[in-house]
């Protein structure tokens, strides 16, 4: 299980690392004025010469890659739970990194989504516990696949 949280942190540091480029670089391409094929064009053209645009997308593919790689070791319903704390890197990656105002209400959010990925982790234990001792798991919690 240490191993599966390690890549998973690693995979979210790359996921918020490449959010935060991505912010970057779309607010350094602009925006489309006036929405017509040319401008499409030319925006896109803007954004596939945009290092930090560009820088993005490469650390989002990285992060996949690790995220398919998780997902064929562990069940989904304890993987994808966990990918949410890529919402707190995120925002300490933006307040560090963009200097973006993150509001308490919001810190609260973070705290919360920490206290669900805990849960998540604790149940896991838990089923790996009952998966390896002789007594049956706690009702609600059996393997109906």
């Amino acid at each position: 299980m240490t191993k599966i949280v390690l890549i998973l942190l690693v995979a979210l540091v790359f996921e918020a690392v490449g959010v935060v480029f991505l912010s970057k670089g779309l607010k350094e391409i602009g925006e489309i004025s006036r929405p017509s094929v040319s401008e499409i064009a030319a925006l896109i053209a803007r954004g596939a010469r945009n290092p930090p645009l560009l820088l993005g997308v490469l650390f989002e593919a990285i992060f996949f890659v690790a995220l398919l790689y998780l997902l064929s070791q562990r069940d989904v319903s304890l993987i994808w739970p966990l990918t949410s704390l890529g919402f707190v890197i995120t925002a300490i990656a933006a307040r560090w990194f963009l200097d973006e105002q993150v509001s308490p209400i919001r810190w609260v959010g973070v705290l919360l989504i920490v206290l669900g990925a805990g849960l998540v982790t604790w149940s896991e234990k838990l089923k790996e516990r009952h998966t390896t001792g002789s007594e049956p798991p706690p009702c609600g919690t059996e393997d109906l696949g």
